[in-house]
Parts: structure tokens; sequence; C-alpha cells
């Protein structure tokens, strides 16, 4: 078993990948907005996770809250603030020396819809290290086929724009804006529905997160036991 390490010798290391995200961040083609948080958090928060500020996991929860992508469609977790939870907390990462194992996968950012993208450990259609992505237009998670760094600098460079061609729709940007960071945005007639394909006609409203997250889930428990 991997020996627990401080807060401190997980930010002491030579090559923060902090410098790095910046750098790419400058270069962005979207909209995006560095959320910050206290010292107290990030640090917490970074222990609880047991990366390194070396990896862009680690830089990202002890520099800031979150990172809000294409004008809050996309909110890539941290050390939480604003109505964003932190990425331990979201991911039930309590003290490492009282946990038996990691979780199949690591929840790392949300959309506004509901959408949820993870890091597989074990227990989703991906090799260990890949980001996955769960849709509420299909109920299923689905491989990106490449890893954390590689899924922030995608975001970053517009990946999400070709992603999302179907999920979103005119006059998107300001509805998307106009939600607080702990809100989200329920789409009836559902999305994986024939009906609700055409998100443009749909009634979209905005809920709680939370509440919009349990709906998803609920659904997609439904149908598949239905199935069976």
């Amino acid at each position: 078993m991997t020996p627990t390490r401080s807060a401190d010798e997980l930010l002491g290391v030579d090559s923060p990948a902090w410098p790095w995200l910046e750098t790419l961040l400058a270069g962005a083609v979207v909209d995006f907005k560095v959320l910050l948080a206290d010292d107290t958090s990030k640090r917490n928060v970074l222990f609880r996770l047991q990366v390194t500020a070396a990896s862009t996991l680690g830089a990202i929860a002890s520099n800031c809250a979150a990172i809000v992508i294409d004008h809050g469609w996309v909110r890539v977790l941290g050390a939480g603030a604003n109505g964003i939870e932190d990425i331990a907390t979201v991911n039930a990462l309590g003290d490492p020396d009282h946990r038996a194992a990691l979780p199949g996968h690591l929840v790392i950012a949300y959309d506004v819809l509901g959408g949820v993208f993870a890091i597989n450990h074990h227990d989703l259609p991906a090799e260990p290290g890949e980001v996955c992505y769960w849709g509420p237009d299909t109920l299923e998670w689905t491989s990106l086929r490449a890893g954390h760094t590689a899924f922030v600098e995608w975001l970053v460079r517009g990946g999400a724009t070709e992603f999302y061609c179907e999920l979103r729709w005119p006059g998107w940007e300001e509805e998307v804006a106009a939600l607080s960071l702990d809100e989200g945005i329920s789409v009836y007639p559902f999305l994986f529905t024939e009906e609700g394909r055409n998100i443009a006609t749909a009634a979209r409203k905005a809920v709680p997160f939370r509440e919009l997250l349990y709906l998803n889930e609920h659904m997609a428990k439904s149908l598949s036991a239905r199935s069976e």
C-alpha cells in the first residue's frame, strides 16, 4: 500500500503543472473562467486526492476552485467554491489513511445538462486512465480515448463545440451564462427519447444541479431495470 503523503509533499514538486495550464488557458479559443479557492480548501482536496501538483489533476485541485468553460457549459472540478463541490467530495474521498481503495472511476467534470466526465480506474468501458463521458442523451458511458491532460487541452482548444453540436440551440450561450454554478438545465422531453432529440424545440428549465444529476441517474436505473 502506498504511504500517505502530506499536502506539503504533494505540492513540493520540481515541475508543477500549473504554469503549463496557465499558458494553455492563455491561448484558449473558448470562453473560460478560473474560479478562486482558499488555500485551506486547495491543500485539503489535494491531500484527499493523493496526487501531486506535477499532474494536471493535482494542479487544478491545488490552484483553483474550478475551471468553467464555454460560458459555464462545462465545469472542470477543482477545490470547490461558489456552488461547485470540490472533486474529493464529489468522489466521496475522505481521509486517505482510512479508506480501503479508490473508487472505480473519478468524476472530474460536469456539463450543464448533467453529463459527467470521469477518469476510468476499473469499472468503465475504457482503458485505465482514459476519460469517459456519460451523456443524458444516451444514458451510457463512452470512452473519449484520451487521458485527463489531453481532455483539458481538448476543452480549452474548442473540442466541445463539435462534441455538443446536436445538444446546443440558438442562444445557448446567454441561457447557460445566466445560470448560477449550482444550477443546470433540465430538458423535456428527455434527451434520450425520440421526442427529445431536437433540444431547440424542447422545454428547458433551470434546476438545482444536484436535482438534475439525481433525475438523470434515476432515469438510467429505471430504463436499465425495464430492459432486464
